[in-house]
């Protein structure tokens, strides 16, 4: 289906080109003056500059072309030039009779869809998530949904970090804990033992453990470091200990990220990268694009239009070690060499926005991929707390995603519960979703490049703008149709008589456009502020609206309908920003 402003702007076009001007004029928008009309049309203020005539007269004269027209209820022309519009209630319920029946609403698909690589993960194994892997994770999510609704083929890869430091500290300090073992024996032969040496919960101590202890004992980092080289030049022992760190890390995050609702169709890491940037750093030297500087192997990546200085990407440090921006680059060789994407999408920290800009154009520098293929780095903003501050815990250190998570559906349990309008058996799954809906919402109707400040009680309110107040929406269309004797036709839809049935329909009307924007932009944003605009001009045509008392058969029935039709739009919504609603709440 075309969008409900599109048919509006050509009919205007065809209009203002009867009255002998150009049709691209006829650009209409919704009106940003709700009280005097539904959509404006500004385009005689630009035509009068082109036709040296007063705006007022272009748009009375276009205004007649519309004279009787059955798209209108309304085309008035008010000084200095504006045409005020108001549609037909016949012409507003057939465009929404139509969503009624259209495969997702009549929205149209991406004429020209993509394989489109995502990276939105990036946390370390052995480290627990915190509430600084929450944005990319949910942000992400949201976009690969997005993606897909509109027909792209979307592959998430978590890109895990795997084959740094942290692995040559937790083996040195293991093997501190612990010198028996046979992995840390060269002369050992046998097969290692198929249970790891350490739970997931050891193991998070082990880390942090052996990260402090480097900083201050000068020789154990040093046996890090050399443990992290032996890993990484395939040592036996160190490759088993490897894989068990691996196995229970991975299994570990698959649960807490499947408690966020939030999967991916790829779990690789740094470590799938590495045997491409041999091969990748050769091929770059080949091609002359490659230069010592201070020790160290780089790509120079400066253009004569910047503006700032852009340093050089480095590929080898000058000690021979690869750095974030030779694995990325690797990454990106495997990922045209597995996928052959149009787009490669990165969802990381805006302070990473320079590193991004270093490897794609070293990527492109070098021919890793076709100019054809889109490089995008969407870099968000942080989670604060309401000092304005990186969000942390009490005590002031990272809060662990499995703690926030935790604290945010507690509150909420103990909400419902106060308020007793579900069975005990429901409280626990209900505060779930609602907890999920109130924690992704709070941080999608936000732009992704704004930092934003995390207020529980604000987030968690079933009032005003969040996520529990469009469960409550959802919830409560759910039980007039539980309660309404009929079977819901989606063909009973009556054009509306009175302003809160129009302005329901209208807002649904909006749906295409709103998805289509945060489909452009990559801003689910656009989708929050949408569904809070449709959920409150639902209750306002509920509250207003005698639903299941209206003696009117078909007015009852059209009534259900429409109310039926905004609950699927808005479950579809939030279905695209990654929660869902509960029967009762």
């Amino acid at each position: 289906m075309e969008k409900f402003v599109d048919l509006i702007s050509q009919r205007v076009s065809q209009a203002f080109q009867a009255a002998g001007f150009e049709p691209a004029f006829g650009r209409v928008t919704v009106s940003n003056r709700p009280d005097l009309c539904q959509y404006q049309c500004n385009g005689a203020m630009p035509a009068a500059k082109t036709y040296h005539r007063a705006p007022i007269q272009i748009a009375q004269a276009v205004a007649a072309q519309l004279e009787g027209d059955p798209m209108f209820a309304m085309v008035s022309a008010v000084n200095p030039g504006f045409l005020n519009l108001n549609v037909s209630p016949a012409f507003l319920r057939d465009y929404v009779a139509g969503m009624a029946q259209a495969e997702r609403f009549g929205v149209e698909s991406d004429p020209n869809p993509r394989t489109i690589v995502m990276d939105y993960g990036g946390p370390n194994v052995a480290k627990p998530l915190h509430v600084g892997h929450l944005r990319s994770a949910i942000i992400g999510e949201s976009l690969k949904r997005i993606n897909r609704y509109f027909g792209n083929q979307v592959i998430g890869d978590i890109h895990l970090g795997d084959w740094g430091l942290q692995m040559g500290l937790i083996i040195e300090e293991v093997r501190e804990r612990q010198p028996e073992l046979p992995y840390f024996d060269p002369a050992f032969s046998g097969e290692y033992p198929t249970e790891a040496p350490f739970t997931i919960s050891e193991l998070e101590e082990i880390y942090p453990c052996a990260s402090a202890k480097s900083k201050v004992d000068e020789d154990f980092a040093r046996r890090a470091h050399d443990a992290t080289f032996k890993l990484q030049q395939g040592d036996r022992g160190y490759r088993a200990m490897w894989e068990h760190i691996m196995r229970i890390s991975v299994a570990d995050l698959k649960k807490n990220y499947a408690n966020l609702n939030v999967s991916f169709d790829v779990w690789m890491g740094e470590s799938d990268a590495q045997p491409y940037i041999p091969p990748m750093i050769e091929d770059m030297k080949a091609k002359g694009i490659t230069m010592v500087s201070d020790g160290a192997l780089v790509i120079p990546v400066q253009e004569e239009s910047d503006s700032k200085e852009v340093p050089p990407c480095i590929l080898v440090k000058s000690d021979g070690a690869a750095i974030y921006a030779t694995t990325d680059l690797a990454t990106l060789v495997q990922r045209m060499q597995d996928f052959r994407p149009g787009k490669v999408l990165y969802l990381t920290d805006k302070r990473q926005a320079l590193h991004f800009e270093q490897v794609f154009r070293a990527a492109r520098k070098a021919g890793i991929v076709p100019p054809e293929t889109e490089l995008q780095h969407i870099g968000f903003g942080t989670m604060n707390g309401k000092d304005g501050k990186p969000f942390k815990t009490r005590a002031g250190g990272v809060m662990r995603l499995e703690t926030l998570i935790a604290e945010i559906t507690d509150y909420i349990r103990k909400k419902i519960t106060e308020n007793q309008v579900v069975d005990s058996s429901e409280v626990e799954d209900t505060a779930r979703l609602i907890a999920m809906a109130a924690l992704k919402y709070g941080d999608l109707s936000n732009q992704p490049t704004k930092d934003y400040i995390f207020d529980l009680e604000r987030f968690a309110a079933f009032e005003g703008n969040t996520g529990p107040y469009i469960l409550y929406t959802i919830v409560r269309i759910k039980s007039i149709l539980a309660k309404y004797p009929g079977r819901v036709q989606p063909d009973a839809l009556l054009a509306p008589e009175t302003k809160e049935a129009a302005d329901l329909m209208l807002a649904l009307t909006r749906c295409a456009d709103s998805l289509w924007q945060a489909y452009r932009d990559c801003a689910p944003n656009a989708i929050c502020a949408y569904i809070y605009e449709l959920a409150g001009a639902a209750n306002k045509f509920y509250h207003e609206t005698r639903i299941l008392t209206e003696p009117d058969a078909s007015k009852q029935a059209g009534y259900v309908a429409l109310m039926d039709l905004t609950r699927r739009v808005l479950e579809a919504c939030i279905d695209l920003l990654g929660f869902e609603a509960p029967e009762r709440m």
